[in-house]
């Protein structure tokens, strides 16, 4: 993959005592709640970028993304926002705690040649929806930026392009940026502009695949606004345009933790353990797992231990019974003809048998609303405590793992929406990645 230094724009430490108050997560976990938080920490935090507020007056003159784009100009020219000396990459780090235990993720941010999925060296993993895409693509048009990094993952088994970064801020004495974010995880920059060192990474990355783990959205985006410059006639080599944000992450990361997505499904009728068992019957084996919402714990360590992805957890809130269910030889043949378009490692995924087989198939809802997703069991018990009459199924299900996500991608068979959570998520507010040839 082409991967290149840049000159990013970055918060002036001058003037921003603490990088903790202007940082945000990417756009798409922003709820009402912690965007309003996020606006109230400090007048110049990323959020007002990434996600401005919507107003009732907005109009085609005055939007969310026009506000934007008069922010970026107002902080560019009051110094808030300041341009790189020199082209960079930067070293990236995450300190953090999960399930008990502390992990450093480690990778580096670069701007990565952003071509359709297909022309190029970067893999797709899941499927994406055009309202997110058109929401970025007029944040992009107006701003002619990337405030938001899309996260690629990619092959290196002896974790050589790292320890060459490492190795890099030592010699050059760098020390590093700091931030740490809403949920307590430790952020850290290095600038490396060192050409010779710049050099021999872009040189490691040259014939190595990127998997995207996150950012599909963002990366899409990336091509369609280079298609939209191409189209004005003002593409050529070394335009920007022709390039995203990228954060590039080891396979082989010790710190890559791939998280569960639960779901709570509305828009299903209320059915009992008895009926789901009857409905399932031939195709799934269903081990009654316990009784009352809090079991879910318990069932969740059952499923973590377990060897194949067809180990599902579902609770039917009619009895608030849950089950454990185990596909049977019918049942990898019936998703072998209802997925048929799919390959067989798709076919496997418990997300892809909880939804095609399980809610599509076999309880007959073909176009289920979107469900409600979480990423921990406590979260999943407490969402649906507080609105149980919104749920009448929820399920544990597994994520894909690295090695899945790398088949898939490599098959070019995207995952069902939400098959995977990368955590922690990248922050938005380290540097940003001019798409403007003026800016540069």
């Amino acid at each position: 993959m082409e991967i290149q230094p840049f000159i990013g724009y970055r918060y002036n430490l001058e003037k921003i005592n603490r990088l903790d108050d202007v940082v945000a997560p990417p756009y798409d976990v922003i709820d009402d709640k912690l965007q309003d938080e996020l606006y109230s920490r400090h007048p110049n935090n990323v959020v007002r970028l990434i996600l401005n507020r919507i107003s009732p007056t907005d109009s085609a003159e005055n939007n969310r993304y026009v506000r934007a784009s008069k922010i970026l100009s107002d902080w560019i020219a009051d110094k808030i926002l300041v341009k790189e000396t020199s082209p960079s990459i930067y070293v990236y780090h995450q300190v953090f705690e999960f399930e008990g235990q502390s992990f450093v993720r480690k990778g580096f941010m670069c701007r990565c040649l952003a071509a359709p999925f297909g022309y190029g060296m970067v893999y797709p993993h899941e499927i994406t929806m055009s309202a997110p895409k058109l929401d970025r693509l007029m944040l992009t048009t107006a701003c002619k930026m990337n405030f938001s990094q899309v996260f690629g993952i990619y092959p290196d088994d002896q974790n050589e392009i790292q320890t060459q970064l490492d190795a890099a801020i030592i010699r050059n004495g760098i020390s590093p940026i700091t931030a740490t974010d809403h949920l307590g995880v430790q952020h850290k920059m290095w600038v490396l502009n060192d050409a010779a060192a710049i050099e021999s990474v872009a040189n490691g990355m040259k014939n190595k695949p990127i998997f995207i783990a996150d950012g599909h959205h963002r990366y899409e985006t990336a091509c369609n606004y280079r298609q939209q410059i191409d189209e004005m006639g003002l593409l050529h080599s070394k335009h920007p345009a022709n390039y995203v944000l990228m954060v590039c992450i080891a396979m082989d990361d010790a710190g890559l933790i791939v998280m569960p997505t639960h779901r709570l499904f509305t828009g299903i009728p209320q059915i009992t353990s008895e009926i789901l068992k009857s409905k399932l019957d031939d195709y799934f084996v269903l081990e009654e797992a316990g009784l009352g919402i809090d079991v879910a714990r318990a069932v969740w360590e059952r499923i973590k231990i377990a060897e194949t992805q067809d180990v599902i957890g579902l609770f039917t809130a009619k009895d608030k019974k849950w089950n454990l269910t185990r596909i049977t030889a019918n049942g990898k043949e019936l998703m072998d003809k209802v997925a048929k378009e799919h390959h067989p490692e798709w076919r496997e995924l418990g997300v892809s048998l909880l939804h095609r087989l399980i809610v599509e198939t076999l309880l007959g809802v073909p176009e289920p609303p979107k469900p409600c997703y979480v990423h921990l069991v406590d979260e999943l018990i407490s969402e649906f405590n507080a609105n149980s009459n919104n749920y009448p199924l929820v399920a544990l299900v597994k994520p894909a793992s690295v090695a899945q996500i790398k088949t898939l991608c490599l098959l070019n068979d995207r995952m069902p929406a939400k098959s995977t959570y990368f955590y922690p998520k990248l922050i938005a507010g380290f540097v940003f990645n001019p798409l403007d040839e003026s800016m540069i």
